[in-house]
């Protein structure tokens, strides 16, 4: 049976849909909705079944733990057994937002939501929509990315109908997301705040609320065996159905060498896409080329990520050359993405144009 599409925005919100959700939620059903990183798929996080039921909608393992979604500060203390001063900082700095915290998880929090682990992923989103659906739903929302596992994140409800269109029960569109990348995850089981996936809010941000917190050396592990703690980690993810490779280097060399390794594919008779900015974007031939954004609004880049690499799955082209992009404020995390969504495969500019 193919899912419900209810149309809303957080500004005209329909009060009936959302219960309507909230009693599907309630019920052990599936709904998608919008918040400011992504679009969710939601199960009640305290139903053992619904969270089975999110790992088979998506064929995710069911060891990469869930993000247990809250509307209410106070709903925090109900899943966790304790809440460390400095994620009491940042709750208070960065919630609602894109900030999920990894804590001690109580008892109430089934081991299907969890991936097995006494720890508990919370995030607290500013989205009206998912607010007064996690409200309706019963208070505390299991949502990853809506999308089928490993596929690019949903923006737009289009992308989550496309995916899962027939294995949920409804979706909720409130049009494109506002960040376009998943949240920030730091995670306080450890004696210094680790970040496990880095988001908007950058690991400078963190400092200047927790002062000593680092990056986990596992962000770039695909070590098979490694036992993931945060979704994401441990799998490939965000990847488009073609060979995706990163360029890295000088503006200059760069845009050399996807132009001769596009010639090189064209030649045999693959077709290309190039995923350029809008300062560079004129300077690519004989390929499909796609703008992520400008480097000087780097925001656009992490708006349009997931977009574009569906953009090319549409376009079923063969392969595709990236430029890479090391941003001041979110170039962390859009690098996470990309390197995720290309296995890892970087071509250093310089030595290739040799």
């Amino acid at each position: 049976m193919r899912a419900e599409v209810v149309a809303m925005t957080g500004e005209n919100l329909d009060m009936d849909a959302i219960k309507k959700a909230g009693d599907i939620l309630k019920a052990g059903g599936l709904v998608a909705f919008p918040t400011e990183t992504v679009y969710g798929l939601g199960g009640n996080a305290l139903d053992p079944q619904a969270s089975m039921k999110i790992y088979a909608a998506k064929g995710r393992p069911s060891d990469n733990p869930l993000i247990v979604h809250i509307a209410e500060l106070e709903q925090l203390e109900k899943i966790t057994t304790e809440i460390p001063e400095g994620a009491k900082s940042l709750a208070e700095k960065y919630w609602p937002g894109p900030l999920t915290m990894i804590l001690p998880k109580a008892d109430i929090v089934p081991r299907e939501t969890t991936g097995g682990l006494d720890s508990v992923a919370v995030r607290f989103p500013s989205d009206r929509i998912a607010q007064e659906l996690i409200k309706a739903g019963g208070g505390f929302v299991a949502a990853p990315s809506a999308n089928t596992s490993g596929r690019p994140s949903p923006t737009m409800a289009e992308h989550v109908e496309e995916d899962l269109g027939d294995a949920i029960d409804m979706i909720i569109d409130g049009g494109q997301v506002g960040i376009g990348l998943e949240s920030t995850i730091v995670d306080f089981t450890e004696e210094i705040p680790v970040v496990l996936r880095p988001g908007y809010i950058s690991l400078e941000m963190l400092q200047e609320t927790l002062g000593d917190v680092r990056m986990d050396k596992g962000l770039l592990i695909t070590d098979s065996s490694v036992h993931p703690k945060a979704p994401g980690m441990k799998y490939r993810h965000y990847a488009p159905k073609a060979d995706l490779s990163i360029i890295e280097g000088n503006e200059e060399d760069v845009v050399a060498c996807i132009n001769h390794l596009t010639d090189e594919a064209v030649a045999k008779g693959l077709k290309v896409g190039v995923i350029a900015t809008d300062e560079t974007k004129a300077r690519y031939a004989h390929a499909d080329v796609l703008s992520i954004g400008s480097r000087e609004e780097e925001e656009t880049i992490a708006h349009h990520l997931y977009e574009v690499l569906r953009d090319f799955d549409d376009d079923r082209v063969d392969v595709i050359y990236s430029e890479a992009f090391y941003t001041p404020k979110m170039g962390q995390a859009i690098m996470n993405r990309l390197l995720k969504a290309a296995g890892h495969k970087i071509i250093n500019a310089q030595e290739e144009n040799k």
